[in-house]
């Protein structure tokens, strides 16, 4: 099937190319460009983090976590913290799936919640 009809035809057509994702602008390469998206870090996520939420660029959630380590480098904690949260994405709960394979959407929201007392 070619590229251009995955990318403008029928919603029911999904493509199988990891690379075109849905509303992603083609680059002149041509393949489409990273998803952005928002980050919400909440009780100790958000601590370590120094912020309450940050904007994402990647295609996939283990790709925006890589990011998210590199950018808060300065702050060792926060990788350790990101090692015990749960992430939902865009509502949905990820649960044990491999973030390399929880692709992100543009307009996402991923939520970092660690773990709390008492649940």
């Amino acid at each position: 099937m070619d590229r251009a009809a995955v990318l403008t035809g029928p919603r029911a057509e999904q493509p199988k190319d990891p690379d075109l994702v849905e509303g992603a602008a083609m680059t002149a390469g041509g393949t489409a460009e990273e998803p952005g998206g928002l980050i919400r870090y909440w009780a100790a996520a958000r601590a370590e983090a120094g912020t309450a939420q940050e904007p994402y660029r990647a295609r996939t959630l283990a790709g925006a976590l890589t990011a998210a380590r590199e950018r808060h480098a300065d702050r060792p904690r926060f990788a350790q913290v990101l090692g015990v949260c749960s992430f939902l994405v865009d509502g949905e709960p990820v649960g044990t799936r491999d973030h390399a394979t929880v692709t992100l959407a543009e307009g996402g929201t991923v939520e970092v919640l660690p773990p709390f007392a008492g649940g």
